[in-house]
């Protein structure tokens, strides 16, 4: 059953393909088909053409009828300016060939575009073989003319895939009226060859009448002078005819060469005015090109010199800039030296801080037995104490080889810092000990100068007399009187 779908089907989509692809052509029109197969030409009969996979081109077959004329005057070969107007006939070659060769140039196009494309072609021919031929040569024999056209753009049109059918000549003009004074010229012969031929028949006349009068003698004289008067007349009218032919003649080639020479004038003041016309042009060339050059150079100049001082400019800031930078590296480099010195110094200080934290926690247990020996024992071991802790606070400093103080720093900050280190130990040592040192000495020092003694009590420091620690476990601390 599926088979049997799919050869209907099969069936069906060729039907529609010879319905929609089915082509005839007529009879004057060339078909073309091209694309999935080898391309065909069809002319009179019908083909196929498969949709959307071969395309269908028009080329037509009919014979064109072009008007071709000369759309100015043309010098001919004895340099009078002629006009032509002529029709031609023409169509696409029959032969597969030459309808290739249309193909590339007039496929699908209409009449009027073919003959638009032809025209140019055939008056270009044509203006070319009237330059080729006499004035009287292509009146009087029209057909040599266009034989000589004819085989001057068959070439061309054969390029073209085109075959010329007949060329006919409808009519010649000039700018001078020759062709008119050749007319009259002819008429002038006609003229002529009737009165020869009236004076023949005038002759034989006279001959008849003279034979006439010798058969009569009653006539001869008169018959004789009839006949002397016939022919004094008739030489007169023929010296009058040869004298008006001779005036015509005359004049016919006095016109020529007067023709001639304007000709030729024209054409020696058209050369001199295209030399005139060609010095100037180079002498304007000349001068623009020595504008050019000045210009040129004149660029060059000002660019060389804008690029000059641009990298003038460009080495200025760069030096400006690299000295800015080396000034401001130096200031880092200053500042964090003298802030690596006071990390140094508050870190030591710090250390030594928290030393003096650590034993003042030992201290601590030493207090109760300290208070024993009462304010004054007190104060002198913190006294004696004091120089050390300045000592060991200011040591770090003693390492550095110089210090740079930098902003608002100087030698009373450094000597504040130091002070300041050495309160923050005693400080420690308050907090540690639950006293407050300040107050003790303060009350001790008022105390001696409030006091009436009449011995002065001497404080020996611990240097001079060490103090002898008592044994941990009976709590007691030596005191120096």
């Amino acid at each position: 059953m599926e088979i049997l779908i799919g050869v209907a089907a099969l069936i069906i989509l060729l039907i529609l393909i010879i319905c929609i692809g089915y082509v005839k052509a007529p009879p004057d029109t060339a078909y073309m088909i091209s694309g999935f197969r080898k391309p065909r030409i069809l002319i009179g009969k019908a083909g196929i053409r498969i949709p959307f996979l071969e395309r269908l081109d028009k080329l037509s077959l009919k014979m064109f009828s072009v008007d071709v004329k000369t759309t100015d005057f043309v010098p001919n070969a004895e340099y009078i300016n002629v006009k032509v107007d002529a029709t031609v006939k023409i169509r696409i070659g029959q032969s597969e060939e030459m309808m290739s060769l249309a193909s590339k140039f007039f496929l699908n196009e209409s009449e009027d575009m073919i003959i638009r494309r032809v025209q140019d072609t055939l008056e270009g021919n044509m203006r070319e073989i009237v330059g080729q031929m006499k004035l009287e040569e292509m009146v009087t024999d029209r057909k040599a003319f266009g034989e000589r056209v004819q085989e001057n753009a068959i070439p061309d049109l054969q390029k073209m895939g085109l075959e010329m059918i007949s060329f006919n000549v409808q009519s010649f003009s000039d700018q001078n009226n020759v062709i008119e004074d050749l007319g009259i010229d002819n008429i002038s012969q006609i003229k002529k060859g009737a009165a020869v031929a009236k004076a023949q028949a005038d002759r034989d006349i006279a001959i008849a009448q003279a034979q006439a009068a010798k058969e009569a003698n009653d006539a001869k004289v008169q018959s004789e002078m009839e006949i002397a008067e016939k022919q004094t007349s008739l030489a007169i009218r023929q010296a009058e005819l040869k004298q008006q032919s001779d005036v015509k003649k005359a004049e016919a080639d006095a016109a020529y060469s007067i023709q001639e020479q304007a000709q030729r004038k024209t054409i020696e003041v058209a050369s001199a005015n295209a030399d005139i016309a060609r010095a100037e042009r180079t002498a304007e060339l000349k001068a623009k090109e020595v504008d050019v050059t000045k210009q040129t150079l004149d660029a060059e100049i000002r660019a060389k010199a804008d690029a000059q001082r641009y990298a003038a400019e460009q080495e200025a800031e760069a030096e400006l800039f690299r000295r800015t930078k080396e000034a401001e590296a130096k200031m880092i480099e200053r500042q964090r030296e003298a802030e690596g010195i006071r990390a140094v110094g508050e870190a030591e200080a710090e250390a030594i801080r928290l030393k003096a934290l650590a034993e003042a926690e030992g201290i601590d247990k030493k207090a109760e037995a300290m208070k024993k020996y009462g304010e004054a024992a007190v104060i002198e071991m913190i006294m004696a104490a004091l120089p050390e802790i300045a000592k060991n606070v200011a040591e770090p400093l003693s390492k550095v080889d110089k210090i740079t103080m930098y902003g608002e720093g100087n030698s009373a900050k450094l000597l504040s810092d130091i002070v300041n280190g050495t309160t923050q130990v005693t400080e420690g040592i308050s907090a540690g000990m639950g006293i407050d040192i300040k107050s003790l000495i303060m009350g001790a020092l008022g105390g001696k100068l409030a006091a009436d003694a009449t011995a002065p009590v001497v404080v020996v420091p611990p240097q001079a007399q060490p103090a002898k620690e008592a044994p941990a476990e009976q709590g007691k601390e030596p005191v120096n009187e």
